[in-house]
């Protein structure tokens, strides 16, 4: 039998990617919670600021595992595949674990997603920007 390795965000990335991401939630002056999924949207790390709302905890799980299972960020990425498609735009709010709002952006590596980070707490431009964050600190080790 061959062993094969997955390919999987690791967990030293995903606490890089967390901490990214609530340093720029502080640098704005918000609470955020962070949901970094693996590559099979199950959770590898989660953190919540202090005075985060309560609805931010489940918001920033469903981005990430959006994010995840289609590889694609959502917000504008995903409101423009939907917007003109009346069926799809109704439709997908019916998918368990959806969410459109901003803040979700997939983990890709060599054109394989390897997992997402989810951020809720904030207006969901905010939101997307400490995702950006959280991906551009993968870049910044390189």
């Amino acid at each position: 039998m061959e062993n094969y390795i997955k390919r999987s965000l690791s967990l030293k990335d995903a606490e890089r990617m967390a901490r990214a991401a609530i340093s720029k939630a502080g640098s704005l002056g918000l609470s955020i919670t962070v949901t970094i999924v693996d590559e099979s949207g199950i959770t590898k790390l989660f953190m919540r600021m202090d005075h985060c709302p309560l609805i931010a905890v489940d918001a920033s799980r469903k981005k990430a595992v959006t994010a995840v299972g289609f590889g694609m960020a959502t917000g504008e990425p995903w409101f423009n595949f939907i917007k003109e498609d009346p069926i799809l735009r109704e439709g997908v709010h019916g998918f368990r674990d959806f969410m459109l709002m901003g803040g979700g952006i997939p983990v890709i590596t060599d054109s394989q997603v390897i997992g997402a980070v989810g951020v809720s707490g904030g207006h969901y431009a905010t939101d997307q920007e400490c995702a950006v964050a959280a991906i551009e600190s993968l870049n910044q080790q390189k």
